[in-house]
């Protein structure tokens, strides 16, 4: 399954320490586009454990440029991960300011987060599963264990990545290829944090719109919904099976979120 990448601006190593960016070489760019999609695709049908020469195959490119831009499979997996937060963000957004009915916009973001297939890659611990003691908001305080579903078994934390490992030293004496904010380290956990925060409060607002309203169950929670994006979105080879499915399930999940007519308030007369 393919996803274009179109909301990242590439950047590069700095020109002579002056910390101006530099453009990436073309071929350099393209590689790296290769390696982002193929990443995705890769990661979305065999989790967050597959191997980075599963990557580099499927980018057909050799392991050596994909650890080139990304030193340790980590790096690309927190890439990967924070796009796919920030476009199920972007979905929510629209559904919340384009649909005034409550019902509508929780199904709206649904439908739109399962077609394009962002659910397989969200990082793990946005997905954790409450038990009879929490309420139906926990899933909006910080920590706890990060639920399991098949297509994510990585472990997303400071171990985070089984089979991580640092790059292969680049003899070339180039350095075009690297992923800046790798080059100086592991990414910075706070912007992740953020994007995830970010994203569990708008779905909040989604959520909380259609409980009022009295359309969603009373017991279901922000991670609920997270957890039928991550599921509802099978990896079937033929694509028009694929939707198929996706969208059957996705009917039958739906009337299970949704609260019976007994439980929705009396209309207005």
């Amino acid at each position: 399954m393919h996803i274009q990448d179109t909301t990242w601006t590439p950047a590069a190593a700095t020109e002579g320490g002056t910390g101006r960016a530099a453009p990436l070489r073309v071929d350099a760019q393209r590689n790296l586009e290769h390696v982002l999609r193929a990443a995705r695709e890769v990661f979305g049908e065999l989790g967050y454990g597959a191997p980075m020469e599963d990557v580099a195959r499927r980018a057909r490119v050799g392991v050596g440029t994909v650890y080139r831009r990304f030193p340790s499979k980590d790096v690309l997996v927190r890439r990967i991960a924070e796009e796919e937060t920030a476009r199920l963000t972007e979905q929510a957004r629209t559904a919340l300011g384009q649909e005034e009915e409550a019902w509508s916009a929780l199904a709206r973001f649904l439908r739109t987060s399962v077609a394009s297939g962002a659910g397989r890659l969200l990082p793990p611990q946005v997905l954790r599963v409450q038990g009879p003691q929490d309420g139906p908001d926990a899933d909006l305080a910080a920590g706890g264990d990060a639920a399991r579903v098949p297509q994510q078994r990585a472990r997303f934390g400071e171990d985070a990545v089984e089979g991580a490992r640092p790059a292969p030293r680049d003899h070339s004496g180039r350095d075009d290829m690297m992923e800046p904010a790798a080059a100086g380290g592991r990414p910075g956990a706070v912007e992740e944090q953020d994007g995830i925060r970010t994203l569990l409060d708008v779905v909040g607002q989604l959520v909380e719109r259609a409980r009022a309203a009295g359309e969603l169950r009373a017991d279901v929670s922000v991670a609920d919904v997270l957890l039928v994006i991550a599921t509802a979105a099978p990896s079937l080879p033929d694509a028009a099976q694929q939707a198929a499915a996706s969208a059957r399930l996705l009917d039958i999940l739906l009337e299970g979120l949704r609260s019976r007519p007994s439980e929705r308030p009396a209309a207005r007369g």
